[in-house]
């Protein structure tokens, strides 16, 4: 099983950026952590990162031939990023929408996902456990479909 990990704009300075919301686990820890846990489940993991819409779309598209499910945090994508959208139902595979911190505590600008109809699920204020939550249902989705 090959699970697809993408992290969207700002996430690579995790463990830096707004640590009082974020914390300081960074996404290199995170991708670690999610490696680790579906490892635990005969699992590999493919992760990205990218700032730009455009370049998380093309590796998307590149990888989801290979894959069997996707873990995404969009980032500010999450909200308005409708060619991601597309991207990920395009893709035809189960994915589960993670965020770090609660979004409805948050701007209401943050309060509605783009992703989420898209999503298989969506886990959303756990802090960096929402991840390792993600590949724990992920893998009994893709699982439970075969």
């Amino acid at each position: 099983m090959r699970i697809l990990l993408v992290n969207g704009p700002n996430l690579n300075t995790l463990g830096s950026r707004e640590p009082e919301i974020y914390g300081t686990t960074t996404l290199a820890d995170i991708e670690r952590l999610v490696r680790d846990r579906a490892a635990a489940h005969g699992a590999e993991v493919r992760a990205f990162q990218a700032n730009s819409e455009g370049e998380i779309i093309d590796w998307l598209q590149k990888e989801q031939g290979e894959a069997h499910g996707i873990i995404i945090n969009g980032g500010a994508l999450t909200h308005y990023g409708i060619a991601l959208r597309d991207a990920i139902a395009g893709a035809a595979l189960p994915a589960i929408e993670v965020h770090i911190s609660n979004v409805y505590r948050r701007e209401s600008f943050r309060h509605e996902s783009l992703l989420a109809p898209v999503c298989s699920g969506t886990i959303i204020g756990l802090k960096v456990h929402g991840y390792e939550l993600a590949v724990e249902a992920l893998v009994r989705i893709v699982r439970e479909k075969a």
